[in-house]
């Protein structure tokens, strides 16, 4: 395996790259960031020990194919999305979906159909899509060439769903389903999942999964366009040893659920917690107590030193893994058990489901722009993204009709200290000039 080749390195590198391994520049990693050298593969055209690791991703997931990725989930979305569509083609996807597929969308000029996912509105997140909602997208919209879809959610919501069309999933956060007690990994005709989101493998790793080896051709073609011909061998390092790692994980797998089980038995009266199909997702709503989600992540911080995956309004989501201790688990049960008891009730802050704005053209339509005042922004179109980061969904797409609605939300998230982001950094909108 990769992992263990880079151990012998002996050879001295005149070769890239510039820090030469020398230990005195104190680079974390630089021990085994070689390039492609001779015997040690190359990920564009695998042979030798990243093909292992890819033979062995495919068995682990029980793919056609598997592609290894260093430009996480990311480049493999855009490399499927461009696989099975040609320039100003009709996809169908759904709202809730990263903006790497909506990337991929305006890059290739495709014309978008929405299609939306339930909507759970005393948290305020998007939760599963069901089959009837596809099935009426791909009868009302007979020439769309393909579906994206995000499962499981952010928050660990799967859909369960098929089509006669291809569907790609974009599992970012389902690396570790089909493994001990989780549920079975997604679905789809492409499953790209990011392993370093909930797997022991560094930033940037993820993994593109091919069921329909019809597809197995293009997707290669395009992950070799989009993916750097400079991949880190540090990553891919970790890849390596994911992979061993997963193959006699049986054990790890089982401790860890049992860990998952031993916490869920505590006892809250204030704070709540919101079980979803990924148990490993820690969702802690807000919505009964008074205090907001932001205000939770704050005091887990500043209190009792942890730090939160995201913060929402009504709640939180604390990621955990199989890499996880029973230590680490105990220190949260301990901080959310303190801070319920200090907490008190209070309404329910209900999260209408957003109407989705009225979609006037295609993002790639917008040729001449204009900036306008956030607050006088109303019955423009918009001709920027706004996302609440994480996880990178958008609340406002280009092309799309800027109303009182969209900013009156956008207003509520910055007031709750939401972490809205946009090109503009909502000084301005950037708006479609006439």
């Amino acid at each position: 395996m990769l992992h263990d080749d880079l151990k012998k390195l002996n050879k001295y590198p005149f070769h890239m790259p510039g820090h030469k391994r020398n230990s005195d520049l104190s680079i974390v990693g630089s021990e085994i960031d070689i390039t492609e050298i001779k015997g040690f593969d190359n990920l564009h055209s695998p042979k030798g020990s990243i093909f292992e690791i890819e033979q062995k991703l495919s068995a682990l997931y029980h793919s056609e194919q598997s592609f290894m990725l260093v430009n996480g989930s990311t480049v493999g979305l855009l490399a499927s999305v461009f696989a099975v569509t040609e320039q100003k083609d009709k996809i169908i996807i759904s709202r809730n979906c990263h903006k790497s597929v909506y990337n991929a969308c305006f890059l290739r000029e495709l014309d978008v159909v929405y299609i939306e996912p339930e909507f759970n509105e005393e948290c305020g997140f998007y939760t599963e899509i069901k089959q009837g909602e596809i099935d009426r997208a791909v009868i009302n919209n007979p020439d769309a060439k393909a579906i994206v879809i995000t499962s499981p959610t952010y928050e660990g919501y799967l859909s369960n769903v098929s089509s006669e069309i291809p569907v790609i999933i974009d599992g970012a956060h389902g690396a570790h389903f089909g493994f001990g007690a989780f549920p079975e990994y997604p679905k789809g005709d492409i499953v790209v999942s990011s392993l370093h989101k909930t797997l022991p493998s560094l930033t940037q790793t993820a993994v593109l999964n091919i069921y329909n080896s019809t597809l197995i051709e293009k997707v290669k073609m395009y992950v070799d366009i989009f993916q750097t011909t400079s991949p880190s061998y540090v990553l891919m390092n970790s890849v390596s040893k994911c992979s061993v790692f997963l193959e006699n994980s049986k054990y790890a797998f089982e401790s860890y659920y049992d860990l998952l089980d031993d916490f869920y038995q505590m006892k809250l009266n204030h704070l709540k917690f919101m079980k979803t199909d990924d148990k490993g997702k820690i969702i802690v709503s807000t919505a009964e107590c008074n205090i907001n989600g932001s205000q939770l992540a704050d005091i887990l911080r500043d209190e009792y030193f942890i730090e939160c995956e995201m913060e929402s309004i009504n709640y939180i989501v604390l990621m955990t893994s199989v890499a996880d201790t029973k230590e680490a688990f105990s220190i949260l049960k301990k901080a959310l058990s303190e801070i319920d008891n200090k907490l008190k009730k209070s309404k329910i802050n209900v999260i209408e489901k957003p109407v989705l704005p009225k979609k006037i053209c295609n993002s790639f339509e917008i040729n001449k722009t204009e900036k306008v005042l956030f607050e006088y922004a109303k019955g423009r179109i918009s001709a920027e993204y706004i996302y609440a980061y994480p996880p990178d969904i958008p609340i406002l797409v280009p092309g799309e009709e800027i109303t009182d609605k969209v900013i009156s939300n956008l207003k509520k998230m910055i007031d709750n200290k939401i972490n809205v982001i946009s090109d503009s950094n909502l000084l301005y909108i950037l708006t479609k000039a006439d």
